[in-house]
């Protein structure tokens, strides 16, 4: 099994997911989504709609998707080591299971030949991780290999808990829907790799919806994305000659950011605050909110880090 790197995720042969709803038979979608395997960062997947779902918060956040069968020997065993594994790591995740006996339409929509079969979704695009049971220290290895390429293309969300949810809700745990093509042009945008523009069709729907949560959500993350693409380490050098220079701590947090330096980046960004006033000081608390949004509002980074921008402010 050879190391995973970023590359991994867009190499050729990576399988587009966005299509799936249209490579599935119709009559594979089931009337709603079965509930999760329990609360934590595991849930099941029933339909395209359940996939459409995970397509999208891989845009924020890493999600594993497991094919899986009672048939296959060892299977179960494997099922409940991945299981440990997501929960162990709070959010850095999603674990999605497929259960190929009940939709086998689903693994045959992807190619699977093998259960069990575990793939990573990242930035709305398949790849392959491993085929067959593995050791857990195996299935752990290659784990935080797709957190390390995560981090490296800029996807640094925490997953939501997966609670309990009642018939017709969607496998992220809210109601189902049908996508919401407002935001297609966005995705579409955020998938070949053209953050400006991702970002500006984000900003787009916000004007005509200040409050949307996801049109936020996309639109930090897009521009953290955009803006990293131009960035090569040489920021932090600048940034520690240069303490009071506010766009040098700006390209400094982003760095950090990218690295997957969440709380640094955070911590730069408050005390660059702490040290400004006036107009200063409002451009560094607004990038410091869309960095915010980029993670999630219940990580603990986050609930630490308002607490300390409201000291800071106040």
């Amino acid at each position: 099994m050879g190391r995973m790197t970023s590359e991994s995720f867009s190499r050729p042969g990576a399988v587009d997911l966005s299509s799936l709803a249209q490579q599935t038979p119709p009559s594979a979608a089931g009337p709603g989504s079965a509930p999760p395997t329990g609360p934590g960062y595991v849930t099941e997947i029933h339909s395209p709609e359940d996939f459409e779902a995970m397509i999208r918060l891989s845009m924020q956040h890493p999600v594993i998707i497991e094919f899986t069968s009672a048939r296959a020997q060892g299977g179960p065993a494997m099922s409940n080591d991945l299981t440990e594994i997501a929960n162990e790591m709070a959010g850095k995740l999603l674990l999605a299971r497929v259960d190929a006996d009940v939709t086998p339409e689903l693994a045959q929509a992807l190619s699977v030949q093998v259960l069990p079969t575990v793939i990573a979704l990242l930035g709305g695009r398949a790849s392959p991780l491993f085929q067959g049971v593995q050791p857990k220290r195996n299935v752990l290895a290659v784990l935080e290999q797709v957190l390390q390429a995560a981090v490296a293309n800029g996807i640094v969300g925490k997953a939501e808990p997966v609670a309990a949810h009642v018939h017709g809700e969607g496998a992220d745990g809210a109601r189902a829907r049908p996508t919401d093509p407002r935001f297609d042009a966005a995705y579409a945008a955020m998938e070949s790799g053209a953050f400006e523009t991702a970002r500006d069709e984000f900003e787009k729907l916000l004007k005509e919806t200040p409050n949307d949560t996801e049109a936020q959500v996309g639109r930090a993350q897009a521009g953290l994305l955009a803006r990293g693409a131009k960035l090569d380490g040489s920021e932090l050098t600048r940034a520690a000659g240069e303490p009071d220079n506010v766009e040098a701590q700006l390209a400094a947090a982003d760095f950090d950011m990218v690295q997957g330096n969440v709380e640094g980046a955070f911590e730069r960004l408050v005390a660059v605050i702490r040290r400004t006033a006036g107009d200063d000081r409002e451009t560094v608390r607004v990038r410091l909110l869309e960095l915010f949004d980029t993670v999630g509002p219940t990580d603990p980074a986050v609930l630490t880090f308002r607490r300390k921008l409201a000291s800071a402010l106040f």
